[in-house]
């Protein structure tokens, strides 16, 4: 993907912003990774364990009426991992320590969940054939009338 650089740079002042994040990564809602920044830590394995808990925590938010899913945060003994939506079709899943000031790492990675959205879903319109032009019903030239429908019956006197 074209915006892999972009992304990635994102993901380095994330990790500069909250020095208890031990890795980031962006990821398709398919599973695929589209960019990461996870030191010892594969990153296919986890995008594709975050699509699982993304599909899980969609129907969640569905089901209970809680609306359109924003994100997810589970700890563990030694830390956290948090995904958050970005844009239409990516999510932004990040590892913390368990010393983490959990507001600061909501507060950081809403935004940089954000950003990494635009920047995926700038990348798709980019990539995205241009929609399809409807064929005219008929084009007309001036000054030049359309053949009549011929008929068997009779011409009436308003018709001309």
């Amino acid at each position: 993907m074209a915006a892999e650089p972009e992304m990635l740079a994102e993901l380095r002042r994330l990790r500069a912003r909250v020095p208890q994040l031990t890795g980031a990564l962006v990821a398709g809602v398919d599973g695929l990774v589209l960019a990461q920044d996870t030191p010892g830590v594969e990153a296919e394995g986890v995008a594709a364990l975050t699509a699982t808990a993304l599909a899980v925590a969609v129907r969640l938010t569905d089901t209970t009426g809680r609306g359109e899913f924003r994100e997810l945060l589970v700890r563990g003994v030694h830390g956290y991992v948090a995904t958050y939506a970005a844009g239409r079709s990516a999510v932004l899943t990040v590892l913390a320590q368990d010393r983490v000031n959990v507001g600061r790492l909501h507060l950081e990675s809403r935004r940089s969940g954000a950003l990494v959205g635009e920047i995926v879903d700038a990348a798709e319109r980019a990539r995205a054939p241009a929609p399809a032009r409807p064929a005219p019903a008929a084009v007309r030239t001036r000054g030049v009338r359309p053949a009549r429908p011929t008929t068997t019956e009779p011409r009436t006197t308003t018709e001309s």
